[in-house]
């Protein structure tokens, strides 16, 4: 999944960021931070095998990622929640999910990478190039009398 297309749905996320408005950047930040948090819930309940502590992180992370456009990021989570409840009923630990948790830390870390670039105008412009056409341009001199 190294396409950016692949890891985010680019005209879903620009209907919400037009929907949202002023507040979409705000909204950005909440995902960011709860994102980061579910994540680290959902590690922490693997690592302590409390299978009941995977379903909330997994469940608003799924909703997070939908409404930006991470749809995969929100198909893994969504795996977690529906795996996590049906062995909450069924008594048993998921360790079937491990490589989903692991999938899942690297998708976050690629979809905040990605709108970043998407929202900051300073990570979005490139970078000119070391050697251009004709002089260099000087404006040293410029307003100088």
């Amino acid at each position: 999944m190294s396409d950016d297309q692949d890891i985010v749905d680019w005209v879903h996320f620009e209907r919400s960021r037009t929907e949202l408005g002023p507040g979409f950047i705000r909204i950005l930040g909440y995902f960011r931070e709860d994102g980061a948090k579910s994540v680290s819930q959902i590690e922490q309940a693997m690592r302590e095998q409390n299978t009941a502590a995977l379903v909330i992180p997994a469940h608003t992370l799924k909703g997070e990622s939908r409404q930006l456009g991470a749809e995969p990021m929100a198909k893994i989570a969504e795996l977690i929640e529906t795996t996590a409840r049906f062995c909450v009923e069924s008594r048993r630990f998921p360790d079937e999910l491990v490589p989903e948790v692991v999938e899942l830390r690297k998708m976050f870390e690629q979809t905040v990478e990605l709108f970043d670039k998407a929202t900051n105008p300073l990570l979005s412009r490139s970078r000119p190039a070391a050697s251009g056409f004709g002089r260099k341009a000087n404006n040293q001199t410029f307003g100088r009398i």
